[in-house]
């Protein structure tokens, strides 16, 4: 038999070391508001495990359900997350911010038999229940009153014992279902193993260098892939800290960094704008932070204007809730290029290579491949979906469906969502790069770019764009700023200004919604 960097753990197994070896240690805090908080210790962490996971057996959760999380972020997530992984259960969250028509499907789909929720988010859950017959049972969290056709967690849980029965779990059993954002058909349910949390917390907590002095300062929703994956798993792993805050706040971000004295976190580029646009305040210098990982691109001037408000702490990585680690990230101890998403990370293999597999040359744009061990290393599969695991898992090669490429010095840089290229006349168009010419335009704040039906050339290229506070530009001068920078066919022929965009919960922009709105404009005329 073989072993690797997992070895025989399972998440029962890691939180219950923790505790048996920091029972005193603060390992949460989470800020209820401003200036007030709950903190708990390991020991009192797992205590509050256990309790949960008898009442989950109690309401007659075996190994193998699946357990619906429908709650912002607070410590009962953190709690049941931990409690379903303790008694094998099968933990599937979803986005509080769902409406009913967008929630059934991952209920349904995956068959889940409870739904904890909160009050403010009960009616929706209770308008699907006709949709969804494995739901049995729903449980209202955060309160201590509720409907007689709903239980509450708190007593349920309150007379529970703190020592909890063990349970045969092997690192390979599933331990999540986290079903994709579903930015351009039904979202998909990615298997997490025992397996996959333990890698994933264990490698990035290497390549972040974090240590049991660490605190991770967690604001990006529970329920996504990237505050799990990058934030506490990393933090619980080295036996560190986490303050977790109940929302993103932009105006409240760095103040809660230098409160909790944190000093790792978790951005996407959408926050970091927003963060940007706050007024300048000098003791915002004070922060501790030493590393702030980010996804998705900004701007040079949005880095400098971070590092020269904040410090110099940001470092751009790659992932995807398939990838479970980091695949790509920028070195700590080499040059960081804060431009690209950095070289490959152990212990990953990456390739970039063209629609029928061949690698391309260096500096071409192709498909970005991840190679690891399934169920390990990176994703098991889809929940119910064979061609699509068959589709996107080959030879252990995850096929990301990303577009990027490699400059001369080896960095990887993002070009764009194989989905989001435009074909025009024949010549394949990134999004991504007309965009980021568009975001260095001094008037614009943001910018999304899509293909819309044109007869002649298949697609022709419309930007939607959203202006700083107090400019006006006309949209024939975001196309003449674009036609000195770009190549006549990537210059986008229509402009439309808005104040926002449809937005994921982590910021990334649903272009599959402008494109509807495009389609459904043409089909009016």
């Amino acid at each position: 038999m073989s072993y690797n960097t997992v070895g025989k753990r399972n998440l029962r197994k890691v939180i219950e070391q923790k505790a048996y070896e920091n029972p005193h240690k603060t390992f949460m805090f989470f800020e209820k508001d401003d200036n007030i908080n709950t903190a708990y210790s390991y020991q009192q962490f797992d205590q509050m495990v256990n309790k949960t996971a008898n009442a989950l057996l109690q309401l007659g959760i075996q190994k193998g359900d699946k357990v619906n999380l429908h709650l912002t972020n607070c410590p009962e997530f953190l709690f049941l997350w931990f409690a379903s992984a303790k008694i094998g259960a099968v933990m599937m969250p979803t986005n509080p911010l769902s409406p009913p028509d967008e929630l059934a499907y991952p209920v349904a789909h995956s068959e889940s038999s409870i739904t904890l929720t909160q009050p403010d988010l009960l009616e929706n859950v209770q308008a699907i229940r006709p949709e969804c017959p494995s739901l049995k049972e729903l449980v209202l969290v955060r309160s201590d009153d509720g409907p007689e056709d709903v239980l509450l967690f708190n007593e349920l849980v309150g007379a529970q014992s703190n020592e909890l029965k063990g349970t045969d779990i092997n690192p390979s059993d599933e331990a999540a279902i986290m079903y994709t954002s579903g930015t351009t058909s039904l979202p998909k349910g990615v298997l997490v193993t025992h397996a996959n949390y333990v890698f994933l917390g264990e490698v990035l907590s290497k390549n972040m260098r974090m240590g049991p002095d660490d605190r991770n300062l967690i604001t990006l929703p529970l329920f996504h892939a990237n505050a799990q994956y990058y934030s506490f798993m990393p933090s619980l792993m080295v036996g560190g800290s986490a303050a977790l805050m109940p929302r993103f706040s932009a105006s409240r971000f760095m103040k809660q960094s230098i409160r909790y004295n944190c000093t790792t976190t978790s951005l996407f580029a959408a926050p970091i704008r927003m963060i940007l646009a706050q007024p300048r305040d000098p003791s915002d210098r004070l922060n501790s932070l030493r590393l702030v990982i980010f996804a998705q691109n900004v701007t040079e001037a949005q880095l400098d204007d971070w590092e020269g408000r904040f410090g110099e702490h940001l470092m751009q990585i790659y992932g995807m809730t398939e990838t479970m680690g980091q695949p790509l990230t920028n070195p700590l101890d080499y040059t960081r290029d804060n431009m690209t998403i950095g070289f490959p990370t152990l212990p990953y293999e990456c390739k970039v290579v063209d629609q029928v597999g061949n690698e391309v040359p260096e500096g071409q744009p192709g498909e970005l491949l991840v190679k690891g061990i399934p169920g390990w290393s990176i994703m098991k599969g889809y929940f119910k979906d064979a061609e699509a695991t068959n589709k996107s898992l080959k030879e252990n090669w995850l096929w990301t469906g990303d577009i990027v490429s490699v400059n001369k010095d080896g960095y990887f840089k993002f070009v764009d969502r194989g989905k989001d290229m435009i074909k025009r006349a024949g010549e394949n168009i990134a999004a991504g790069e007309v965009e980021a010419v568009i975001k260095e335009h001094p008037a614009v704040a943001d910018a999304a770019v899509i293909g819309i039906p044109d007869e002649m050339r298949d697609e022709s290229i419309k930007a939607f764009v959203i202006l700083k506070e107090g400019e006006f530009p006309g949209e024939q001068a975001i196309i003449e700023y674009c036609a000195k920078r770009l190549s006549k066919f990537r210059v986008p022929e229509f402009v439309e200004f808005r104040n926002d965009f449809p937005r994921t919960s982590v910021g990334k922009i649903q272009k599959h919604l402008l494109r509807h709105e495009e389609l459904d404009s043409l089909g009016s005329n």
